[in-house]
């Protein structure tokens, strides 16, 4: 007879932002989108959550933990021309008013998050999309990999 192994305990994410994301990620399977944290689109700009949707449709998530954090955020713009939509990711205490007008808004936690708003769409040209998914699946691929291998990640360089 089969038998399940017992349950592992439940660990979070330690900074609020990553909390943020794995909200956001969980409530996007039920869309049937799949994601990657900390994927880099081009050098010096490090995406919170790339999310890839079932037709290709990429979309850029950044999470904002507070004020203060969204405030020092000068690279937001430079996202947008890596994806098809572009959405804030905040808590329920976020001031939603300080975020752009013409961006997408999710409001989350570390267990589900709702889409509020959706970014507008812009769609990525087609050269731009095959990089942006070879991107994700060599970043989903790696991630993977040190996972089921963590002594490999000192093999190669990042």
């Amino acid at each position: 007879m089969n038998q399940m192994p017992p349950a592992l305990p439940e660990t979070l994410p330690p900074m609020p932002g990553q909390r943020l994301a794995r909200g956001v990620a969980r409530a996007l399977r039920q869309f049937d989108f799949v994601s990657v944290e900390e994927l880099v689109p081009t050098p010096g700009l490090r995406v919170d959550l790339m999310a890839l949707g079932p037709k290709g449709e990429v979309w850029i998530i950044e999470c904002k933990s507070s004020r203060s954090d969204f405030m020092t955020d000068r690279k937001w713009q430079g996202y947008l021309e890596w994806c098809d939509r572009f959405f804030w990711a905040v808590d329920g205490d976020f001031p939603t008013d300080l975020l752009p007008e013409g961006t997408g808004l999710i409001v989350a936690d570390a267990y589900d998050a709702e889409i509020l708003r959706m970014g507008p769409e812009t769609p990525l040209p087609g050269a731009r999309r095959k990089v942006m998914m070879q991107k994700f699946a060599r970043h989903a691929a790696v991630r993977l990999q040190a996972y089921r291998d963590p002594g490999v990640a000192g093999l190669v360089d990042p």
